[in-house]
């Protein structure tokens, strides 16, 4: 099943490097100093901001999972942006974003310690540091199994090429070479996804034809389904899709993850990092078309014209990634499900659970490329999806050498040194940052549920956060003792939560009743995940409250800038109507009411 790239296919992906590595050795002359490499010096236009805003979140979760998540639970999936994305993107631009701006605070644990004190910022720096070498891992591990798969490399040898190209341009140009590296990778990911949905398409017989092929009227509607939970693949409940992931985890994703906020507060104006997450919106709206459709179309479309001397992959390439699997010959697509391939056990034969194959998802999306992508298009689309890893990992790299360097090292290690040591500490950074991120590529290659793992992580992590934030930036009364309380109690609560609870068919371990007693089964992780999150994100709101009305609140004086009360509101003057950001608001929002209409 592997295709035979050409010199064409190389020269392609040989040109994207080249532009990469060239942005890079440009930029350095510009980095001289802490703020230049962290910050970009605060000089980006809103265009570009808004295209890395979007682009910093497109890693292997984005691409690969998201196409997994289509082919296992169809258009279902897209409220991941139309829910759990888009009405965040835009509360953090309208409301959250004059106070990271407008604060000066050079990162999101910077403005806890402003607004809160010091404990709270460095339990967040700690936290978020460790999340951001992870993810940028997961990115590592499906560059890897894409290049594994596609190209037959060696695994060592895709993490090492792909880390050391990402350390080069980060290191050089720091977060100004990653922004204008991520807008160059989204357009790289739109122009390579395009034609393989339009020749998926074309292929079943457009949208009419794939809803007939997939015969389940759930895995084409969004809404019409979420009555209960038997009645959608998701096994999700209209109330948990709404507070669990519209919510709790959209709303502390968005609004707290420094990955993201960091690309706003590169812009060049205070109107410019509002715009930013309202620019971003627009494309987020319509990626569903370009990630979500190739996994639903995968499933159904013939694998007949896949097999011959086309049929066997490298066996390393299988999502298990082991040995036994080379002995094998190939991925056989025998027993799975249009092109998705079953996973495999040990002995490489199909693995059963339940009576059921258990399919790959996670190889849906590579394996609409090797179905329709000839020479020269295979070499296009295998940089769009490297952009895409490249771009979660330099993302994630430049988030992690901030908080680093600003809010652990300067925070807590060498507090007052020269700005020069700072930018050669961030430089240090980025280097074990990577390096650090190549052993977790490891460790990710080692789990068959490493994205249900990094969800996992984000419900306990970010949901909590989010309710400290929302007390912090909309209740004067929250204070410094009642977030560190209510961020452990929240934590903590997701951590008992998953504890006494499983999704249907699993057993105690990773995915939950690590405790001893399972009080709740869920119809599936997704389900467990957005509860997980509800719970964490009540407790840490509740426990928060409850110290802080126990505590002394900082005097008014000091919190100037930091809650919205006390803030003056920022004004658009000199702009066009079209170009402010609350008409901007109320478009993205418009838009946003006619597609869940559309597929409702």
């Amino acid at each position: 099943m592997r295709p035979h790239p050409h010199w064409i296919d190389y020269a392609v992906i040989g040109i994207y490097f080249t532009f990469v590595l060239g942005i890079g050795f440009v930029l350095k002359k510009y980095m001289k100093t802490s703020t230049d490499f962290f910050l970009s010096g605060r000089s980006i236009p809103a265009w570009i901001t808004g295209l890395a805003f979007l682009s910093a979140n497109l890693g292997a979760q984005e691409v690969i999972g998201m196409g997994a998540s289509g082919a296992k639970y169809g258009i279902a999936t897209s409220h991941f942006y139309w829910v759990g994305a888009i009405p965040a993107m835009v509360f953090v631009g309208i409301f959250m974003m004059p106070f990271y701006y407008g604060s000066r605070a050079r990162s999101v644990p910077e403005y806890l310690k402003l607004r809160f004190d010091e404990k709270t910022r460095g339990l967040n720096a700690i936290s978020f540091a460790v999340m951001t070498v992870f993810s940028s891992g997961v990115s590592m591990y499906a560059m890897g199994k894409l290049l594994q798969l596609l190209l037959g490399w060696d695994f060592n040898v895709a993490i090492i090429v792909s880390a050391l190209i990402v350390l080069a341009y980060t290191f050089l140009g720091g977060l100004t070479s990653a922004i204008y590296n991520e807008v160059l990778q989204f357009f790289l990911i739109v122009i390579g996804f395009i034609p393989l949905v339009f020749l998926g398409l074309k292929d079943v017989g457009g949208w009419d034809g794939l809803k007939t092929r997939i015969g389940n009227d759930a895995m084409v509607h969004s809404w019409k389904y979420l009555g209960s939970p038997s009645a959608n693949p998701m096994g999700v409940e209209w109330f948990s899709m709404l507070m669990g992931l519209g919510f709790v985890l959209s709303f502390g994703y968005w609004c707290t993850d420094f990955l993201v906020v960091q690309r706003a507060m590169a812009a060049d104006s205070m109107t410019s990092a509002r715009r930013t997450p309202l620019i971003a919106a627009f494309p987020k709206m319509l990626f569903p078309f370009l990630v979500i459709l190739p996994g639903m179309i995968a499933g159904v479309v013939s694998a007949a014209s896949m097999r011959g001397d086309a049929a066997d992959v490298p066996a390393r390439a299988g999502a298990a990634f082991v040995a036994q699997r080379a002995a094998s010959g190939g991925i056989s697509l025998e027993g799975g499900k249009g092109i998705i391939p079953p996973k495999v056990d040990e002995s490489g034969k199909p693995l059963i659970k339940d009576g059921k194959t258990v399919l790959d998802y996670d190889l849906a999306t590579p394996m609409m490329l090797v179905r329709y992508f000839p020479s020269g298009l295979l070499g296009l689309g295998l940089c769009a999806l490297m952009a895409s890893f490249m771009s979660g990992m330099a993302g994630n790299t430049t988030a992690f050498n901030s908080v680093w360097t600003y809010d652990i090292y300067q925070g807590y290690i060498n507090k007052s040194a020269s700005d020069q040591h700072y930018l050669w500490m961030g430089r240090a950074a980025t280097v074990f940052g990577l390096a650090i991120s190549v052993a977790a590529a490891y460790v990710a290659r080692e789990f068959n549920n490493i994205m249900d793992v990094l969800q996992l992580v984000f419900a306990f992590v970010n949901a909590p956060l989010f309710a400290t934030f929302l007390l912090g930036m909309f209740w004067k009364r929250a204070t410094g003792n009642g977030a560190f309380c209510g961020l452990l109690g929240g934590t903590a609560a997701a951590a008992v939560h998953h504890g006494l609870t499983l999704p249907a068919g699993s057993v105690p371990g990773v995915k939950g009743g690590f405790l001893g007693l399972v009080v709740h089964r869920y119809p599936s992780e997704m389900a467990q995940n957005f509860w997980t999150a509800i719970f964490a994100w009540t407790t840490c709101f509740t426990v928060t409250i409850l110290i802080s009305l126990l505590t002394k609140p900082r005097p008014d004086g000091e919190l100037k800038g930091l809650v919205y009360a006390l803030t003056a509101r920022p004004k658009d003057e000199g702009l066009s109507w079209y170009q402010k950001p609350v008409v901007l608001a109320v478009v993205v929002l418009t838009v946003l009411v006619m597609l869940n209409w559309i597929f409702w």
